[in-house]
């Protein structure tokens, strides 16, 4: 698969000249759109740089990469972090989830929730967790059946994704939690009924 990123340079250079010239616009509230945009695009220039880096680089490289795409976020980081986000290696795919839960495109929601799917817990509770970042019909029921994992590890994530996603109607079952034999799951579910709305 190819996870190259492309960005048409003239449109680019077309886009900076415009904005450039708005850093000096009377209104500050233009000035400071300007400047994030110019940001933005300054941001997404890098993106080929950094694909470049998770082809060629070191290990540590391509995991600083993979955290450099999460923080630029938006669409165009998409095809990069999904195809880290299936590779064979623990901690680059680990670093992947971990960024589309910050990238905050529901298109990232697809591949974190085929991470559910692995037969590796940690992988599956990174998964929990950066799903928890999203707010969309659907994840409660991918999420809720973890709470039964009585390990300490998936059912503690799963308690806090729902409490972060904020579903009442599970106040229930974070409730027995409470009395899980393991402490990471008592003070999740705890922390998660802090989360909860009232009603």
């Amino acid at each position: 698969m190819s996870y190259y990123i492309t960005m048409n340079s003239s449109a680019a250079t077309n886009r900076r000249e415009a904005l450039i010239k708005l850093l000096q616009d009377q209104d500050g509230d233009v000035r400071t759109a300007a400047s994030s945009s110019l940001e933005r695009l300054e941001s997404a220039g890098s993106i080929d740089e950094i694909v470049q880096l998770l082809k060629e680089g070191t290990r540590a490289e391509k995991i600083r990469a993979i955290h450099a795409l999460g923080e630029i976020g938006g669409e165009l980081v998409l095809p990069a972090l999904t195809f880290c986000a299936s590779r064979p290696e623990e901690d680059l795919k680990v670093a992947a989830i971990d960024a589309l839960g910050k990238v905050g495109h529901l298109s990232a929601l697809s591949p974190l929730l085929e991470r559910l799917q692995e037969r590796n817990p940690p992988v599956q509770a990174r998964a929990i967790a950066a799903i928890s970042h999203y707010r969309a019909p659907g994840l409660v029921g991918a999420i809720k059946p973890f709470l039964a994992a009585g390990d300490g590890l998936l059912d503690a994530e799963a308690a806090l994704a729902l409490g972060r996603i904020g579903d009442h109607t599970l106040e229930g079952r974070l409730i027995d939690l409470l009395s899980s034999p393991h402490p990471s799951t008592r003070e999740a579910a705890a922390i998660a009924l802090g989360l909860l709305p009232l009603s």
